[in-house]
């Protein structure tokens, strides 16, 4: 297949991506890593008619630790998160989900910026992006603004930012020292998208939950954080109770997909089991064993 006409344009800084597209509106669409977009045009499931290339804007690589926040310009590929010993040091969560995202290709090509506007319900970097409560600052031609993470995913592939808008920078507040962090992903193939992942983090004290954060993808229509699981452990005693009640609670919290790789039951049930799991792995406990990792094919 080959994607229908458009007109392509290659802009050399952000204000000139900005201009174009309040030049063009809804007319265009932005090219990042085109992970997404590309196969989308050629399939002709997506028909822009100005395609507006960000790939010569220098301006938006970079990662930067400033002001306890991870700063990433908007085209900074995943491969340089996966290697940034920034992103290693000052949020390990997004190190271990990123080196789940597809393949060595896909990586090599997609950005943090295109992977969080495009939204896709199953893809890892927003499931951290609202784990760790980040922010995206977007710029257009009429000025800047900043949303927060629990703010910009409305549904499926769908977000508030407008069509003359862009992400310049996301920024994901630096992890606890002694936080400690798994993310558990279920799929068909390694690299295959998520048909259910759970990204957790916790600060224990003595044996007490003091901070938790649970976030999931590819079970809902978008990434959201489990606040209401979050909140059966911190305040308790970090034990298999408590991780038991909070793997229960964060299985009824969501509102599950239903489609041809899992039906709405078993994506509620793997919401559990990757819960579960990943909390144990992040406070220690034992590994799952053969019997454990088995139930959640079942």
């Amino acid at each position: 297949m080959k994607p229908a006409l458009f007109d392509y344009y290659a802009p050399a800084t952000v204000e000139e991506a900005t201009s174009l597209l309040a030049r063009h509106g809804g007319d265009a669409r932005v090219l990042a890593g085109g992970q997404t977009l590309l196969p989308m045009m050629n399939f002709r499931l997506a028909t822009p008619e100005i395609v507006v290339d960000l790939n010569r804007v220098a301006e938006l690589s970079y990662i930067k630790s400033e002001g306890g926040m991870v700063r990433f310009g908007a085209m900074t590929r995943q491969r340089a998160i996966e290697f940034s010993p920034i992103v290693a040091r000052d949020v390990p969560l997004l190190l271990e989900a990123i080196r789940m995202v597809g393949h060595l290709p896909t990586r090599s090509r997609g950005t943090i910026g295109g992977s969080i506007a495009n939204a896709d319900s199953a893809a890892e970097i927003p499931m951290v992006l609202q784990a760790l409560g980040g922010e995206v600052s977007l710029r257009s031609a009429r000025g800047k603004r900043t949303v927060a993470a629990a703010d910009l995913i409305q549904d499926a592939m769908t977000t508030v930012i407008d069509a003359d808008e862009i992400i310049t920078e996301i920024r994901m507040p630096l992890m606890p020292r002694d936080a400690r962090f798994a993310v558990e992903e279920f799929s068909r193939r390694r690299g295959d998208f998520a048909i259910a992942a759970v990204a957790a983090m916790v600060v224990l004290d003595g044996g007490v939950c003091q901070i938790a954060r649970i976030a999931t993808a590819g079970v809902s229509a978008c990434s959201r954080r489990l606040t209401k699981a979050e909140a059966t452990l911190e305040g308790r005693a970090a034990d298999r109770a408590a991780v038991d009640a909070a793997a229960h609670a964060a299985a009824a919290a969501i509102e599950p997909l239903e489609d041809r790789n899992a039906s709405a039951d078993y994506r509620r049930h793997l919401t559990r089991v990757l819960t579960a799991r990943a909390l144990g792995r992040a406070i220690g406990m034992t590994a799952a064993s053969p019997a454990q990792h088995a139930e959640a094919t079942r």
